[in-house]
């Protein structure tokens, strides 16, 4: 048992300093397009620190581990928003752009929405099985494409000033980029081996394990790239992180994982998918509760109170 935790703790240090350095490549390499603050946290960043996430549960679905690879992404995508966005909001408040609600926020919603139909196919009308196919993640995966290509074309005139005190040269950036998947690939692996192997040892099932210990290990880098940029008052680039985040997971790593090995959903209850609806629902209302047009205090205050009963529930569920 001990040696596991040791693994866990090795692949969760390699898996955080691998997407630090993707992000901080990747970022360098943005910028020479002049994307703007919230397109490089919505693409860039946000894609970067899934990476964590698209490893464990891409390693999850090859390993026939649908709890894994779909707990994954369901705990992280709550954990980004209530619980990260919760805090970051709690130090600086965001402004929400009038783009922010007519687009970004919206799709984070639409495809919460999908996910939870293509995942409920049979309970819902009746044909196919509940889980995701290879057919529902190549759907996934094309919306994804598709997705970051509009964001792309459409936001790359907003280019923001953003001083570098000292600016990373491409064959850095490179070096960084490679250096940073290798350690996310690796720390991956004997993330998510460990975490099984404890999860086993101690009788707990997988989609517990995958919804807390692993959503949150592998969400880490969103937190410290949004509490960094909370301080630095960047709240825009804290925002399109998480809102690019929770896409990406949902899009690109379910829909890649189901190609991979299909996923069941019969270890997802109503309860994780209600919260997943009600934490992208909550990114919305925010827009109308207390301050409009930001996420405030209040709303943080309310994120967080949201994750913590939640929290709550699948302890007393184990």
């Amino acid at each position: 048992m001990i040696i596991q935790i040791l693994l866990l703790l090795v692949g969760l240090a390699l898996v955080v300093f691998g997407a630090d350095y993707l992000v901080e490549g990747a970022s360098a390499v943005a910028r020479k397009f002049g994307l703007s603050e919230f397109v490089i946290g919505l693409t860039i960043v946000g894609m970067g620190t899934s990476a964590p996430e698209m490893v464990v549960s891409f390693i999850g679905a090859a390993q026939g581990n649908a709890d894994i690879a779909l707990g994954n992404v369901v705990g992280s995508n709550i954990f980004n928003t209530l619980l990260i966005l919760g805090l970051t909001a709690l130090i600086l408040p965001m402004g929400i752009s009038a783009d922010n609600r007519r687009k970004d926020i919206p799709v984070n919603i639409l495809t919460t929405i999908l996910l939870i139909v293509l995942g409920l196919e049979h309970t819902l009308f009746g044909f196919g099985t509940d889980g995701l196919s290879r057919l529902d993640g190549a759907i996934l995966v094309v919306l994804f494409i598709a997705y970051m290509w509009s964001s792309f074309t459409k936001k790359t005139a907003e280019t923001t000033q953003e001083n570098e005190a000292k600016p990373i040269k491409p064959w850095l950036a490179a070096i960084m980029i490679i250096g940073g998947l290798g350690g996310l690939v690796a720390g991956g692996n004997l993330f998510v081996n460990a975490a099984t192997a404890i999860a086993k040892a101690l009788g707990v099932s997988d989609k517990f394990i995958a919804i807390t210990i692993l959503a949150g290990g592998t969400s880490m880098p969103e937190l410290a790239t949004c509490v960094a940029a909370a301080i630095k008052k960047k709240g825009q680039l804290a925002l399109g992180n998480i809102i690019g985040s929770n896409i990406f997971n949902i899009l690109l790593i379910l829909g890649g994982s189901a190609l991979i090995h299909p996923l069941s959903f019969a270890d997802i209850t109503y309860v994780d998918l209600g919260i997943l609806l009600a934490s992208a629902l909550a990114l919305l209302t925010a827009c109308y509760i207390g301050k409009k047009n930001s996420l405030d205090r209040l709303d943080g205050s309310l994120f967080l109170l949201l994750w913590g009963g939640y929290m709550a529930w699948l302890i007393v569920n184990l």
